[in-house]
């Protein structure tokens, strides 16, 4: 693995906003683009999920490092929902990243030079507004053919056929989860990121619509939306990452 991609110092930044789609899959859907150390994190032994990410990241930079240094973007992450047994017997939650796309071609080129998220630029069209007393938030991507748009509710349903029983059960598929895992098949070790947050208190929210072409054309047509949760002013840093050997 490319010493550069093991994320090789503390990264800091400020999560304007971040908006969470989860979708539920049968477990063979997903099970068979994990590689070897990972296994799916299930709901009920039954439901495995893939996480779609929209978040306006504010002042990305080192950690240490002035605000002012720092980049804004906007991310859209495809993210499955996996478990870890670490080489201290440790078992951990994470996510194992799918894709990655960016506004700003500096992050798709950085983005890329120090991780293995598969960044690429992307058109995007962000609306904050208020229909009928309720905050409402648009997404749209002109080049990617990605739409959402949810709204803020007091007591927002669950989504039509979601495998959770109520908002208690989704909470836990929210993510992002503190870790991030990147296998090296080469040289059979396991890079872990772990992420540091404050304030983070997801919001569940209605989703009026969204039309996401990247489920179709991975192969996930099937996919069920389970839930959609916000959070927002979310101070967030990531540690340096660690790697390790998978011993099998």
């Amino acid at each position: 693995m490319n010493p550069l991609k093991r994320h090789p110092f503390p990264v800091a930044a400020h999560f304007r906003q971040s908006l969470v789609l989860t979708f539920a899959l049968p477990q063979a859907a997903l099970a068979r683009r994990l590689p070897p150390p990972l296994r799916l994190d299930t709901f009920e032994d039954q439901h495995a999920f893939v996480a779609v990410a929209m978040v306006q990241t504010e002042a990305l930079r080192p950690k240490g490092f002035p605000r002012w240094l720092g980049n804004d973007f906007f991310l859209a992450g495809y993210r499955i929902f996996v478990r870890y047994t670490s080489a201290a017997g440790k078992k951990l939650r994470g996510l194992y990243i799918l894709e990655s796309q960016t506004d700003k071609r500096k992050m798709e080129l950085m983005g890329n030079l120090m991780t293995h998220y598969n960044y690429t630029k992307i058109g995007v069209e962000q609306v904050y507004g208020e229909e009928e007393g309720r905050k409402t938030y648009g997404v749209r991507s002109p080049t990617e053919n990605f739409v959402v748009k949810v709204r803020y509710d007091d007591d927002p349903a669950l989504p039509e056929g979601s495998p959770f029983a109520d908002w208690k059960e989704a909470r836990r598929f929210a993510g992002p989860l503190p870790f991030t895992f990147t296998y090296d098949a080469e040289n059979q070790n396991v890079l872990i990121v772990e992420g540091v947050r404050q304030n983070w208190k997801p919001q569940p929210v209605t989703v009026e619509h969204y039309s996401l072409p990247w489920l179709n054309r991975n192969g996930l047509s099937g996919a069920v939306l389970a839930s959609a949760f916000v959070v927002e002013d979310i101070p967030y840093w990531w540690r340096k990452g660690k790697v390790e050997p998978w011993e099998h």
